[in-house]
């Protein structure tokens, strides 16, 4: 049996304007997807994803060699059907068969299981772990398999294959992944919190899409603040920084910043994650923090060391 495991991700910085070349801020998390593959004589393709929980959510069973759908079930109330979800998982092996055409060429057959750390919709890349996992037991290039199936950035790819935080950016045509030390001295203050819903990241990127300003002097501005908080040694820097970053982004995708927005009473700083409007927000605090964010009615809150990996 072959184990593969990727790490999920978080975007500190650069969210949208990642997609535009700016240098971002990422860190993979302690929580991830591993996928395993064991072989079986029948000439089938047995697939089994499952929840943090243990619980199978999604089944589907292809024939092999020709790589086609035979059924697909899939348990769960949310959003989706298990059509779309096999179809989709389709589309991640064909690519991943066109970059390797020697992958899943074969008469005999294999059980795959997925098992994800971290509940579905915490938004930590269940999509961009199974997309690494399956290129690494593919034999291909993640990157080329996420751009042929899907589209984005390609920072998530980058965290999952990465221990530590990375500076990344993307010119459209690869990806420039540095490792780098991000371990502030002040991370006992800094917390996560989810949102509770999940968040549609292409709605938001639409909307940044949608504006036509010249987008160079953000993009600069975005980079530069990914650099600094790698230097920074003080609480009120980090969050003046976060501060900026919040009205910057605001400001080019017209919408009201998530403090302003949920929490214009709390007394720390709060910075959105990624596709703003769901997931997790990053906020600066102490030990009242998880107070106040449990009395407004979220209680999923972690500490920078619990969530970082």
């Amino acid at each position: 049996m072959n184990r593969y495991y990727s790490n999920g991700k978080l975007l500190l910085t650069g969210e949208y304007v990642v997609l535009d070349g700016a240098t971002s801020l990422a860190v993979p998390t302690s929580f991830g997807q591993d996928l395993t593959v064991e072989s079986i004589e029948e000439s089938q393709l047995i697939w089994g994803s499952f929840d943090h929980a243990n619980q199978c959510w999604f089944e589907a069973i292809f024939d092999l060699p020709k790589l086609r759908l035979v059924s697909a079930t899939f348990n769960s109330s949310q959003e989706g059907s298990s059509e779309f979800i096999a179809e989709t998982l389709l589309k991640i092996l064909q690519e991943a068969r066109r970059l390797n055409t020697d992958f899943l060429q074969t008469e005999k057959g294999f059980v795959v299981k997925t098992n994800l750390t971290f509940p579905r919709d915490w938004g930590l890349g269940s999509s961009s772990t199974l997309i690494n996992n399956i290129a690494q037991w593919a034999n291909v290039d993640p990157f080329k398999l996420l751009w042929n199936s899907f589209s984005g950035s390609g920072y998530d790819i980058a965290c999952a294959q990465n221990d530590s935080p990375i500076l990344y950016r993307f010119d459209g045509k690869e990806p420039f992944v540095n490792t780098c030390d991000f371990t502030p001295s002040f991370k006992e203050q800094l917390f996560f919190v989810h949102l509770n819903q999940k968040q549609n990241s292409r709605e938001g990127i639409q909307r940044y899409r949608e504006n036509s300003k010249d987008k160079k002097e953000l993009i600069d501005r975005i980079s530069q603040i990914s650099f600094d908080l790698l230097a920074i040694e003080s609480i009120e820097v980090f969050e003046s920084l976060i501060e900026e970053h919040e009205l910057l982004i605001s400001s080019v995708i017209g919408l009201p910043t998530v403090k302003e927005n949920l929490f214009p009473d709390y007394f720390g700083s709060i910075k959105s994650l990624g596709a703003w409007g769901g997931d997790f927000i990053l906020v600066t605090g102490n030990e009242e923090t998880p107070n106040y964010f449990k009395q407004k009615g979220y209680s999923t809150i972690l500490s920078y060391s619990e969530m970082v990996l």
